[in-house]
């Protein structure tokens, strides 16, 4: 039954299984791998992906404070900034949903939020552009918070998924984004 190890001299433990590993940071995850409860299973837990998008708010949270709630310029050029990392055909759509949304909510806020393009009201996100590659996904998507004013009965869609983006959609979006904030 695995355990803790057995300190053998020199650095080195004595495993419940009898093999030898120096270190003490190493004998113990040996010994843990040997647990029955061990799995040698992908966790099912957060994606490499959502790991990194948790860090990233975690760091834009950071730099809010430190700029003391950052203003609207900060937050813009941390936008462009993450939208110039973007493979070509999600950066084409987001640079033309940012000057979509300048131009019909001026009053938003850009901002970045778990590292994509989001725009606030008031300091709560009201939309944000996902790009397909954030989450591996074969479509980008656009979506609104709950701060949004989209309410249409007791249902209404609140994300959108984008393979281009035409005149039509950016129209559709526009209205959207026009509607969300009145």
């Amino acid at each position: 039954m695995p355990g803790f190890p057995k300190h053998a001299g020199g650095g080195w433990y004595e495993l419940s299984n009898g093999d030898k590993v120096q270190g003490k940071d190493s004998a113990l995850e040996a010994e843990a791998a040997l647990s029955p409860n061990a799995t040698t299973e992908k966790s099912k837990g957060f994606t490499d992906e959502e790991r990194a998008a948790i860090k990233e708010r975690a760091q834009e949270l950071k730099t809010e404070k430190r700029r003391g709630g950052g203003g609207k310029a900060d937050g813009e050029s941390d936008l462009l900034a993450k939208i110039a990392e973007m493979p070509e055909p999600d950066r084409v759509m987001a640079e033309r949903l940012h000057a979509v949304i300048k131009v019909i909510a001026p009053d938003l806020s850009p901002k970045t939020w778990y590292g994509m393009p989001a725009y606030a009201k008031d300091g709560k996100v009201v939309c944000f552009f996902q790009s397909a590659d954030k989450f591996n996904s074969r479509y980008a998507t656009f979506g609104f918070n709950d701060t949004a004013n989209l309410d249409e009965g007791a249902m209404w869609p609140t994300s959108f998924a984008l393979k281009e983006l035409t005149a039509a959609e950016e129209a559709r979006i526009g209205a959207l984004v026009k509607k969300a904030v009145s």
